[in-house]
């Protein structure tokens, strides 16, 4: 096998766009940001389930100030050479009016293959930790290697895209505020924020309206991904601004119904062998108390919620003091580190003096990796439903994908499979006795594959919560195949 290139950091050509854009309206503003002490105590499994904390130096960038100084009501696109052989080669391509009262930062590439191709948002979860944990370790144009150097990735889903990987919510990686206010706690807040960041998008990049559209993402992106899919689909319709061609998403390894996907823990873990079966019974008796607790959480919310969290992670933190040092990830591995990967190279890349200088960003703002901040604000958040919305977009041709690495143990595919199957829409009982075939790539079984009408479900062999990086050419080819409506014509040879 040929081995892959590596990149030195001034070979490395990359399309950067820094968005500054509006502020939400009062209507859409979440309330104001409050240190709660409940959420001060935090049980194991509340601190680790989908937040790969990278010990950044700072919680969340808040900076200090009003802001003056720094650009107000533009929007900033910036196409740079990535450290060139002279130094950062940065052009101004373009400024647009906006109200500005926060920063969100993007990367932004364009397909290696045709610019026709869909353009895709990529969401990583957390809640709090920015996308580029996704562009540099799963399904970026490049990988972070040895020395700081970068090598491509060849299964990089720009091979197939127009490609946007985002800093989002605010304070998270390089996106920042000067106003804590901006720090959002649930759906409503995150899903307008990015339905505005679209709209600035779409208004910088005229050429790409056209083209389909497709949101993506993983872990508490099974949150974001379909709030976000809704409030596209509800702009659209009301005629709010651009008409963004929404063709479907996809959320892997995600948290979308947590009351059935926590009821699944056990059963998963005995599956696998982590507990026994004195052990699965036992830890089960906590089931209908967290499924009361998810409940009481949707029809009252606040305060409800942080109950339903505390609740139902008794059942996560049983299992792991059982399972001791397993990665809760991928259950292959042991866990090795603070939170069982080490991404810290990525913390190294990002705050290099030249690479702040290169994309843009100010001296003073430091890459935050996985922020606290706003891992805290999110949490009553957590326990909500956001398979709700879902139905109403199959209703109307939306494709759905749902997929899942079957060695995660976090999100992992029994309970995401139970939730998909559970959803209530026309083709539910048409779902439901559809066959299971095989996802063949290469003439090797990579998964097992559900689908009927808009909707598919594909369990990833030999993958852990982060499917792209596990299984990377599996991906690309699903991802391929999804958004070229071939996926669901696969059948068993």
């Amino acid at each position: 096998m040929v081995p892959s290139p590596t990149l030195t950091l001034s070979k490395v050509f990359l399309s950067l766009v820094l968005l500054f854009f509006a502020s939400l309206s009062s209507s859409y503003a979440t309330s104001r940001l409050t240190h709660d002490p409940v959420n001060s105590h935090q049980s194991p499994a509340q601190k680790l389930i989908r937040s790969f904390n990278l010990s950044p130096k700072d919680p969340v960038n808040i900076l200090k100030g009003d802001g003056e100084g720094f650009v107000s009501g533009k929007i900033v696109e910036k196409k740079f050479s990535f450290f060139g052989d002279s130094g950062p080669s940065i052009e101004d391509l373009g400024h647009h009016a906006a109200q500005i009262h926060y920063w969100m930062f993007y990367f932004f590439f364009e397909s290696r293959k045709s610019k026709d191709d869909p353009v895709v948002i990529w969401l990583t979860g957390g809640p709090g930790c920015g996308s580029e944990l996704a562009l540099f370790y799963e399904n970026g144009p490049f990988h972070i290697t040895n020395n700081l150097s970068l090598s491509w990735n060849d299964y990089g889903w720009d091979q197939a895209s127009n490609i946007l990987f985002v800093d989002q919510p605010t304070g998270t990686g390089f996106s920042y505020t000067f106003d804590d206010s901006d720090i959002r706690h649930d759906e409503t807040g995150v899903s307008n924020d990015l339905y505005n960041f679209l709209q600035e998008f779409f208004k910088a990049h005229p050429e790409f309206i056209k083209n389909d559209f497709y949101i993506t993402g993983e872990s508490y992106a099974g949150h974001y991904v379909p709030a976000l899919a809704s409030r596209v689909n509800q702009g659209n319709k009301e005629n709010q601004g651009i008409h963004i061609n929404l063709k479907g998403f996809a959320i892997g390894n995600g948290l979308t119904n947590p009351a059935i996907q926590y009821q699944a823990y056990p059963d998963f873990a005995l599956d696998n062998g982590i507990i026994t079966k004195a052990d699965h019974d036992d830890i089960s008796k906590s089931i209908p108390e967290c499924e009361q607790a998810a409940k009481t959480c949707e029809t009252q919310g606040g305060k409800s919620c942080d109950n339903a969290l505390n609740t139902c992670n008794n059942i996560f933190d049983s299992i792991l003091s059982i399972a001791g040092g397993i990665n809760y990830y991928d259950i292959r591995k042991k866990c090795v580190g603070e939170l069982c990967y080490d991404f810290s190279d990525l913390e190294k890349l990002l705050n290099l003096p030249k690479v702040k200088s290169a994309l843009g960003v100010g001296g003073d703002l430091k890459f935050v990796s996985c922020s606290s901040t706003v891992y805290n604000a999110m949490l009553q958040d957590w326990m909500k439903n956001l398979e709700v919305g879902i139905p109403t977009l199959l209703e109307e041709g939306i494709k759905v994908l749902v997929y899942a690495g079957e060695k995660d143990l976090i999100c992992n595919w029994l309970g995401n499979s139970r939730w998909v199957h559970a959803m209530q829409w026309s083709g539910q009982k048409a779902f439901g006795t559809s066959p299971t075939v095989k996802f063949v790539v290469d003439g090797v079984d990579a998964g097992s594959l559900n689908s009927y009408g808009p909707l598919s479900f594909l369990k990833v062999y030999e993958a852990g919560h982060l499917v792209p990086m596990d299984q990377p050419k599996a991906a690309l080819e699903m991802f391929k195949s999804w958004i070229g409506g071939k996926l669901n014509t696969q059948r068993d040879n």
